[in-house]
């Protein structure tokens, strides 16, 4: 059976002075770090999330979660595709990580997602008329870059450690 992905929404993108393998281990630290705080599992309950506390393997993998998000692809150094849902919407976000020159990588995310119903309709209309969601990328993403070209990581070209 073929499953079709939700409608896509939107696309955020920056540049990471890092290695891919840097980028993916700030990717993945940062997610955990931003999303299994308290606010996250407990908004997540709040919307009925199918996922509201880390589980699975670790390092994420698929079939890792944590509150909002199932690993649906985990593909090191190269795209890491989650899943959820929620009573008010069924969404993806799907990081991808290209090469962009000697010791840089530009890291994208894909927002796709479907809010069915009235409910739904008036939850897309907050969380992405409002700019919500977008501010939480652009932040989401700064991090991610904070945490790739930060302290402890190789220089660029050098060997993971």
């Amino acid at each position: 059976m073929h499953v079709h992905p939700p409608p896509h929404l939107d696309e955020h993108a920056t540049v990471v002075a890092a290695a891919a393998h840097d980028v993916w281990r700030g990717l993945c630290a940062e997610l955990e770090r931003s999303f299994s705080r308290v606010p996250a599992a407990v908004y997540a309950r709040l919307v009925g999330a199918a996922d509201t506390r880390p589980s699975g393997p670790r390092p994420l993998a698929e079939g890792s979660a944590f509150p909002g998000f199932r690993v649906l692809v985990a593909s090191p150094g190269e795209q890491l595709t989650l899943q959820g849902r929620h009573r008010f919407s069924s969404y993806v976000l799907i990081f991808r990580l290209e090469p962009d020159g000697p010791g840089r990588t530009r890291l994208r995310a894909e927002s796709r997602a479907a809010f069915p119903g009235r409910a739904g309709r008036a939850y897309r209309r907050i969380v992405f008329g409002s700019g919500g969601h977008a501010v939480g990328m652009r932040r989401l993403l700064a991090a991610i870059r904070r945490a790739s070209e930060g302290p402890g990581r190789p220089a660029p070209g050098g060997s993971p450690p």
